[in-house]
């Protein structure tokens, strides 16, 4: 039997951690690509994520975009 409580404390610290890194991955390539002038400041970046779980047949597309201005 699936423990509910265990498995959504799982998945909060999965996304916590996805959160966390990723915001300090754009955030530095986003910083480098403006100071080598390959994207401009006042530009809004396609942005997508593809979440993963193999066992469950789980492929998720997000897409967005972050806009630097």
């Amino acid at each position: 039997m699936l423990k509910e409580d265990v498995l959504n404390i799982e998945i909060r610290k999965f996304l916590k951690k996805v959160g966390i890194n990723s915001q300090r991955e754009i955030e530095k390539s986003v910083r480098k690509a403006v100071d080598n002038s390959i994207v401009e400041t006042n530009e809004a970046l396609s942005a997508f994520v593809v979440l993963e779980i193999p066992a469950v047949k789980l492929k998720y597309t997000i897409d967005g975009q972050i806009r630097l201005e």
